[in-house]
């Protein structure tokens, strides 16, 4: 397992950059996304491959109240079928099944959301993952 990134939703871009640059941090990669109407702007220490800060800008929004702003985790695994299963196996409810063979979400006792991607190219599909609903939000 690796430790990917933790992603934070901000309401004005070039500010919170510019603060992540100010502690030190630069932009690795930014994809914007015009389908969904927000932009992914990945942050990390410079000659450090690990963990990055995710910046999700949902374009329009104005304020996350209520903590809304810190958005999850992310750790890439080996084998998400068999990550889910042990989940599961442990009592964790699956909020996002990995039908495609590539992302689940789960959430912490507390409430935090992880997401699992599934290291390397996808996974076929499987049951019965496949077909599992979501269940609640991720």
């Amino acid at each position: 397992m690796k430790f990917l990134h933790s992603m934070l939703r901000i309401t004005d871009p070039a500010a919170t950059v510019a603060f992540f640059q100010l502690l030190g941090l630069e932009e690795r990669r930014r994809i914007e996304v015009p389908q969904g109407n927000y932009t992914l702007i990945f942050l990390g220490a410079p000659g450090d491959d690990g963990g990055e800060v995710e910046l999700t800008h949902n374009w329009g929004e104005a304020d996350y109240a209520g903590g809304r702003n810190f958005g999850h985790l992310a750790y890439r695994v080996d084998d998400i079928y068999a990550t889910c299963q042990r989940l599961m196996d442990g009592g964790v409810t699956i909020n996002r099944p990995p039908r495609d063979g590539h992302m689940a979400f789960v959430r912490s006792p507390d409430g935090i959301s992880v997401e699992l991607l599934q290291n390397g190219q996808r996974l076929g599909p499987v049951e019965p993952w496949a077909s599992m609903p979501n269940v609640g939000s991720w």
